[in-house]
C-alpha cells in the first residue's frame, strides 16, 4: 500500500460509493478509462481484487470492503486537518456532511441559505432519508450531523432539540370544516383520511391522539410522500394531519388550510443528534451552534 496514492484511494471511495465506474468519473471530472486505469494500480499494489462485477454493478470484495473503511477514515482525517488550519487562518471553510428526514425538505434550505452566505467556503452534502436509513447512516457513522422528529432511543446520542415540530390537520380551502372555530375533536370522526406509511412517526402521534379520544377515521389513501399526501388532498380525496413545516414553500393564500381542531397542534420537535463519542469537525460545530 505505500504506493498507493491519495488520488487512487479517493477514486476508489468514490467508486465503491456508486457502484459504478461510469458514476464515479462523472462526481470527480475525470474519464472512466481514467477511473478503471487507477483501480487496476490500486488492486495491483493492494495483492488482492478490490472488485467484483455482477451484471453492471460493481461489488465490493472482502478486502474492497475493509479497505473502504480505512479510506473513509483517511479521507475523514484530511477533511478535518484542512478544516482545522482554515479555522487556525481565521476562515471558515470545508465540507459539512448533514443527513435528516424528509420532512426537514421544507425546512433545511431555509436554515442553509443564512448559513452558506455567512461562511461562503462550506461545502454542504445533505441526505434526505427515512428514520430507518436515518438509523442506519448513524451507526455507520457516515455523517456529521443529524436531523430527525424522533431519535432513537436506543443509541448513545447526542440529543438538542431546536424547533418546535407542530402536527397540524391540513384540508383544501373547499373543505366543510375550513374557517370554523375550536372544531371539537370528535367531528374528524368518519372523515376520510390521508396516512402516512407504516411506522411513520406522524401516523404514531396521529393513531394515538385518535385512539385517546374514541375515533375512528377513514383511511382513503397512505403514501409515504409528504408531497404526495398534499396533491391528494388538492385533489379532494381526504384531509391529513402533517407537519406545518410542510406548507413553508406553499404561497400564503395557496390551496391549502390548517383545520382549528381542538388538542391540535400536536407539539413536537425537530432535534439534532450526533453520536456521543463522535469528535465534531470545526464546520459541524459551528453549523451546531448557529443551528442552537
Amino acid at each position: 500500500m505505500i504506493h498507493a496514492t491519495l488520488h487512487q484511494l479517493i477514486v476508489f471511495e468514490a467508486t465503491a460509493r456508486h457502484g459504478s465506474f461510469t458514476r464515479a468519473a462523472e462526481e470527480l471530472s475525470i474519464t472512466q478509462p481514467t477511473v478503471s486505469t487507477q483501480m487496476k494500480q490500486l488492486t495491483k499494489s493492494v495483492g488482492l481484487p478490490l472488485f467484483e462485477q455482477i451484471g453492471k454493478r460493481l461489488y465490493l470484495t472482502e478486502a474492497g470492503r475493509s479497505l473502504l473503511v480505512t479510506c473513509q477514515a483517511v479521507l475523514k482525517d484530511l477533511d478535518n486537518f484542512e478544516m482545522a488550519i482554515a479555522d487556525i487562518k481565521g476562515i471558515k471553510q470545508g465540507k459539512l456532511r448533514l443527513a435528516a428526514v424528509s420532512t426537514a425538505q421544507y425546512l433545511i434550505p431555509q436554515i442553509l441559505g443564512p448559513f452558506c452566505q455567512q461562511y461562503q467556503g462550506v461545502d454542504v452534502s445533505l441526505e434526505l432519508t427515512n428514520h430507518q436509513d436515518l438509523e442506519t447512516r448513524m451507526i455507520n457513522n457516515v455523517d456529521d450531523l443529524y436531523i430527525l422528529s424522533e431519535p432513537p432511543q436506543e443509541l448513545n446520542l447526542e440529543i438538542q432539540p431546536f424547533l418546535e415540530n407542530p402536527l397540524v390537520v391540513i384540508a383544501r380551502k373547499d373543505h366543510p370544516l375550513a374557517g370554523q372555530k375550536k372544531i371539537p375533536i370528535k367531528r374528524l370522526q368518519g372523515e376520510p383520511f390521508i396516512m402516512r406509511e407504516m411506522g411513520s412517526g406522524i401516523r404514531r402521534a396521529v393513531q394515538q391522539i385518535f385512539l385517546d379520544h374514541g375515533i375512528t377515521v377513514s383511511l382513503r389513501l397512505e403514501i409515504g410522500n409528504n408531497e404526495a399526501i398534499k396533491q391528494a388532498i388538492a385533489g379532494g380525496l381526504g384531509i391529513s394531519v402533517l407537519s406545518q413545516h410542510v406548507l413553508n414553500l406553499d404561497p400564503p393564500n395557496g390551496e391549502f388550510t390548517i383545520l382549528d381542531v381542538e388538542d391540535f397542534p400536536i407539539q413536537r420537535h425537530w432535534y439534532v443528534v450526533y453520536p456521543k463519542d463522535k469528535k465534531l469537525s470545526v464546520i459541524a460545530k459551528t453549523f451546531l451552534d448557529y443551528l442552537l
